[in-house]
């Protein structure tokens, strides 16, 4: 995809004081990701909404203070990564006050950039990404935009970076991250296929898993090869792999997607979906 860099980093602590606003999966999962030895981040701050998510990682984390209130979260941090729900968004940011050039990270999904800027209501340097639960093990691919070294430095430490030069890209990024469930999916039917046609129960599963972890690991190995090209060489002409492709394609599954990916794509840009 033209116009993007690819970052990979080693974590490495830095003094930089973090604050969440907003304790759910995310970010437990970018706290957790961050503060594995070797800690990126000398301080975390979070918010108190989710008491049992907070209290845990204060519990594991001796970095982790809990603040409160979201003002000071704020006061407290040099980064400030906003975790709410899109849905309540707007109340919550606006009873804040910000500081002038402050540094704000946006994990808040699908939500236009112009309106969290006046929801915050101050001029502070915001960046946008879509971190994935994979970032509390740093084996997570998240998109940054607009392109920000210490942002995508931050995030290379929980796996890789990708940024992002338009919002175009980063909003066919988060259509692409709605694949997770999707792939999940045709795991869970593939192991469940095979279990009820007599396989042992869990054998499924213990196959089909490694299986799409050795594909994925293929591809990533094979970044210059075309993904049709590594695709075409498992599909031997006349083989199992070709039938299942052809019967794949023939039966709509290729025309599903791309019209799934399409939808999901609208709804990400604010068009009725």
């Amino acid at each position: 995809m033209s116009g993007l860099t690819t970052q990979h980093g080693e974590s490495g602590v830095q003094t930089e004081k973090i604050g969440f606003i907003g304790t759910g999966a995310i970010s437990d999962a970018m706290v957790r990701g961050l503060l594995t030895k070797p800690a990126a981040v000398a301080h975390v701050t979070i918010s108190p909404r989710n008491a049992e998510i907070a209290q845990k990682l204060a519990a594991d984390f001796a970095e982790v203070s809990i603040a409160a209130d979201n003002q000071a979260v704020i006061d407290a941090s040099d980064l400030v990564v906003l975790a709410v729900r899109p849905q309540i968004a707007k109340e919550v940011l606006g009873g804040l006050t910000f500081r002038k050039d402050q540094s704000v990270l946006s994990v808040i999904a699908a939500t236009d950039r112009q309106a969290l800027l006046e929801w915050i209501g101050a001029d502070v340097h915001l960046v946008q990404a879509i971190p994935l639960p994979f970032v509390a093990d740093r084996e997570g691919v998240t998109a940054v935009f607009p392109p920000d070294p210490h942002v995508a430095s931050l995030f290379s430490v929980l796996g890789t970076a990708v940024e992002c030069e338009t919002k175009e890209e980063y909003d066919l990024l988060a259509a692409a991250s709605a694949l997770m469930s999707t792939v999940m999916g045709i795991m869970d039917i593939s192991a469940t296929w095979l279990e009820q046609r007599g396989l042992a129960k869990g054998k499924g599963r213990a196959y089909i898993a490694p299986l799409f972890a050795s594909l994925t690991q293929t591809a990533l190995r094979s970044e210059t090869v075309p993904l049709e090209e590594l695709s075409s060489e498992f599909a031997t002409k006349g083989g199992l792999n070709e039938q299942v492709l052809s019967d794949f394609q023939k039966n709509g599954g290729r025309d599903a997607l791309i019209s799934a990916l399409d939808r999901v794509l609208a709804r990400i840009k604010g068009a009725k979906a």
